[in-house]
């Protein structure tokens, strides 16, 4: 059996996909609530760079209002604007990247701040199985979900462009 700490030490992609499509389905119901997310290391190009950029996790207050993106720690959590952040530079770049801002380098996504939610919640067939999936609404990004255990899910983020699914959970508060 695979652990959250297996998960956030890291996989190959093909492990990471295998046990994505051995697990449940979760509804949209089961995904309101604030999130705490981590990263599940796999070789992707954007591996180290969500957990570098001070990324919190994600809050689905009902199917129509997500706020897709949050960053900062618990009492100074906000939400930033994903259409801001510059996805296909971020996979182009890849391991490039450095994977420590610099000192005042969280900044910029305060910068990138809103207060409107930024994606939706529906059910999305991915990988053959019918699951919640969240929509952004202004970039090509389906990220879908399927159940670890009551509280945990794991993520699968579908972007237009990228060869490689970008893996993460997510952990109820």
């Amino acid at each position: 059996m695979t652990t959250i700490a297996d998960l956030r030490s890291g996989l190959s992609a093909t492990a990471a996909e295998e046990l994505f499509d051995s697990l449940a389905p979760v509804s949209t119901d089961d995904m309101l609530g604030r999130w705490h997310g981590s990263e599940v290391p796999t070789g992707h190009p954007m591996d180290g760079l969500l957990d570098a950029s001070g990324w919190y996790g994600k809050e689905f207050i009902d199917a129509d209002s997500v706020h897709p993106l949050l960053f900062g720690k618990p009492g100074d959590l906000f939400a930033v604007n994903p259409k801001l952040v510059p996805m296909q530079t971020l996979n182009r770049l890849g391991n490039r990247m450095p994977r420590t801002l610099p000192p005042g380098g969280g900044l910029a996504f305060r910068a990138m701040r809103t207060t409107k939610p930024r994606a939706r919640i529906r059910v999305v067939e991915f990988r053959g199985t019918a699951s919640a999936a969240m929509v952004y609404d202004d970039i090509p990004v389906i990220d879908h979900f399927r159940r670890l255990d009551a509280n945990t899910v794991l993520g699968a983020m579908d972007q237009r462009g990228s060869a490689q699914i970008y893996f993460f959970l997510l952990e109820r508060e």
